[in-house]
């Protein structure tokens, strides 16, 4: 059984992950991911390099290079443990991919390694991973606005995210939060997000730190009244983000959101405030809820 349940999720999730892979990022990726693969396998270029198999075949993985795949096969297999979208799942797979691809290769020609390094290096330069561009019910936040945003309604709770581009883990999040916000948006809870890594003066007010290594990205945030109540990951006294795992099902536990979302939604609109037209992603996702026969709260 505990093999059978990642197959039917991957099976369930294979739509999407097939629309993932046709975006040029992952292309892109899933090439370099399996560059030592095709150098080792293509004919013409298999019979020139060298190999450490008894049999002399260079067109097949000796000891070591089995051993090393084997090893990354352990690394991912872990990692995917706590990943919590496809996207982490396929991240993790060509990060380590790569790593090993980067280790073999400088194992069999210290040249097609340093080539080879120098392309990863360029692509992570040049290219990102694609970002989120779903339905949400989410208010972007600058550096002017969040203060007033928040101090604007007490009776409004607020639900912040502190994200920045670059992070691996605020772009995975990306489809978890906006998800979130469709179920759970209404007249007394909202939904926002601020770029601490465009803002970083938020950063330091909040108390968000930008360091890849404090592990604080993203960061949630629950305010009331203009006032921070509560937030994940937690921080220690020495400014160390607590391991805390950002799934849906911990972010409404956690954050009391079906309590909280109650309460909120008997809160008329606060008079003298504008109804602002959601975007037409949103409109296409109320028509194809009701074609469904679902309800968007």
């Amino acid at each position: 059984m505990a093999l059978l349940t990642p197959l039917f999720a991957f099976l369930y999730h294979l739509p999407q992950v097939y629309k993932w892979l046709l975006k040029p990022y992952y292309i892109a990726s899933l090439f370099m991911s399996v560059a030592f693969l095709l150098v080792r396998k293509t004919p013409g270029i298999c019979e020139h390099l060298s190999t450490q198999r008894e049999d002399g075949n260079s067109c097949d993985f000796d000891w070591r290079e089995v051993e090393i795949l084997m090893f990354l096969s352990a690394i991912v297999m872990m990692k995917n443990r706590r990943a919590i979208t496809i996207e982490q799942h396929v991240g993790n797979i060509i990060l380590f991919s790569k790593v090993a691809n980067v280790i073999l290769f400088f194992r069999l020609d210290i040249r097609l390694g340093l080539l080879y390094l120098t392309l990863c290096i360029v692509f992570l330069m040049i290219c990102k991973p694609p970002l989120y561009m779903g339905p949400e019910y989410i208010k972007y936040f600058s550096d002017k606005t969040i203060d007033d945003e928040l101090e604007k309604d007490n009776r409004v709770t607020w639900i912040v995210e502190f994200f920045a581009n670059w992070s691996p883990e605020c772009q995975s999040f990306a489809s978890v939060y906006a998800d979130l916000s469709l179920k759970y948006n209404c007249a007394g809870l909202k939904f926002g997000k601020v770029d601490i890594g465009r803002y970083s003066e938020v950063s330091k007010k909040y108390r968000v730190s930008t360091s890849p290594l404090s592990k604080q990205l993203p960061s949630l945030v629950l305010f009331q009244g203009g006032k921070e109540v509560m937030r994940r990951p937690q921080v220690d006294k020495k400014g160390r983000a607590v391991s805390w795992t950002f799934t849906e099902e911990n972010i409404i536990r956690e954050f009391n959101l079906n309590e909280l979302y109650q309460k909120s939604k008997k809160l008329d609109k606060p008079k003298g405030e504008k109804f602002e037209r959601p975007t037409e992603s949103i409109w296409l996702c109320h028509i194809n809820k009701k074609k469904s026969g679902k309800k968007l709260n």
